[in-house]
C-alpha cells in the first residue's frame, strides 16, 4: 500500500516519563490486577514497561499485556502465544539477539523496542476506551522518542488507532489495514499489521509470510 503523507499537526511535547509501576489511574484495571495477584501470586501483576531501548528506530506497539504472558513475566509479548511469531520475526530481520523471549534470559533487542498501548492487563483482554485514553499519556511520550525517519509498527486495529490519536491525528485519515503505511510526524512512518495473536495465526488471518512482509518493509525503510 502506497504511503500517504499528512500535514504534521503541532503536538505538545511531554516530559520523558514513560511508565509508573504503581500507577492506579484506571480503577477497574487496578482492581483487576489485585484480583489476579491473589490467584497468581507468582505473576508480575503490575503495569508492564516497554522492552528494549527507547529511542530505537523501530517501536512496536501492541494492545495490552496478556494474562499468562506479559502480565505474568513483566515483559511485553513474553510467555504467551503472541510473542512466538513476533520474536522469531524480530530475530530473522536482525532486530533481536535470539528468536525467542523468556523471563530472566539475556535477550537484547537491536535498535528496536516493544511496548503496549495499555500497560495493564484488562479483563477479557479488552480495555475500555477510557483506559486506552488514560494510558495514552505514556504511549505519546514513548512515540516522542522515535527518531525522524524511524518506524512505528502497530499490531492490531486498537493499537493502530491509539497510536494515531497519540500522534494528534484522526483515525478517519489513517485507516487501519494489514500492511497499511502512512508518513507521519517529522518523517516517521506508521506501519500496521494484524495482531500476531493465537486466533489470527491459527485461523490464517495472519500468516508468517504476511507478518514477515511487514517487517521486510520496516527494514527497507530503516535502511
Amino acid at each position: 500500500m502506497k504511503a500517504k503523507t499528512l500535514i504534521d499537526r503541532p503536538r505538545k511535547r511531554l516530559s520523558p516519563r514513560f511508565y509508573r509501576r504503581g500507577c492506579r489511574a484506571c480503577p477497574r484495571l487496578a482492581q483487576f490486577l489485585e484480583t489476579v495477584r491473589t490467584r497468581h501470586p507468582d505473576y508480575a501483576c503490575h503495569p508492564v514497561p516497554s522492552f528494549g531501548e527507547l529511542g530505537a528506530s523501530l517501536l512496536i506497539v501492541g494492545l495490552a499485556p496478556g494474562l499468562h504472558g506479559a502480565n505474568a513475566t513483566g515483559r511485553p509479548f513474553t510467555g504467551d502465544h503472541a510473542g512466538i511469531l513476533l520474536y522469531q520475526t524480530l530475530y530473522k530481520f536482525g532486530f533481536s539477539s535470539a528468536p525467542d523471549s523468556h523471563p530472566g534470559d539475556d535477550l537484547v533487542l537491536k535498535n528496536c523496542a516493544v511496548t503496549n498501548a495499555v500497560k495493564c492487563l484488562p479483563p477479557e483482554n479488552k480495555p475500555i476506551a477510557a483506559e486506552v485514553n488514560t494510558c495514552r499519556l505514556f504511549l505519546t511520550q514513548e512515540l516522542e522518542t522515535v527518531p525522524e525517519s524511524g518506524v512505528i509498527l502497530a499490531l492490531g486495529k486498537l493499537a493502530h488507532d491509539s497510536v494515531v490519536r497519540a500522534l494528534g491525528m484522526r483515525v478517519s485519515e489513517l485507516i487501519f489495514g494489514h500492511a497499511s503505511e502512512y508518513r507521519v510526524c517529522g518523517g516517521r512512518t506508521l506501519l500496521s499489521s494484524y495482531h500476531c495473536s493465537r486466533y489470527n495465526t491459527q485461523t490464517g488471518r495472519l500468516t508468517g509470510e504476511m507478518f514477515e512482509n511487514v517487517f521486510s518493509r520496516a527494514r527497507d525503510l530503516l535502511g
